[in-house]
């Protein structure tokens, strides 16, 4: 979940140097900025599992597509009002993943995963197949 919550800090900070550059009135930089998040969100919705996913999954593949839209438009009509609003929503989901990521933890904490019988063997003294030289 990390990975997706610094993906989302990612394309935040992409949005608002393209903001910084209709500001200053560099294409180019708006150009660059506005590819480079649309390249991370790709790369997003390339992870998606629809399968395993479900509905989660759907929602975020029509997120994706939308925010994608959204994008274009802002470069074609260089607007930062646009830019502002998928910031807004961006910052929304990624706290959305952040608080997952820390109920995953607090319940991890709660219930620790149980010991593999390679640890097990380890702490009784025992050869298990880590010790194998083989």
């Amino acid at each position: 979940m990390q990975s997706v919550v610094r993906l989302y800090e990612q394309i935040v900070e992409d949005l608002r140097r393209a903001g910084k550059a209709i500001e200053e009135n560099r294409v180019d930089g708006r150009t660059n900025a506005i590819n480079h998040a649309i390249f991370v969100i790709g790369h997003l919705q390339s992870r998606l599992n629809m399968e395993a996913g479900g509905e989660v999954a759907r929602n975020l593949e029509r997120f994706y597509n939308l925010l994608r839209r959204r994008l274009l438009e802002a470069q074609f009509w260089a607007s930062k009002e646009i830019l502002h609003e998928q910031i807004t929503l961006l910052l929304d989901l990624r706290d959305a993943w952040t608080e997952v990521d820390r109920a995953e933890a607090a319940r991890a904490t709660l219930n620790p995963a149980p010991l593999t019988a390679e640890v097990t063997g380890s702490i009784a003294g025992q050869k298990t197949h880590a010790d194998w030289k083989g």
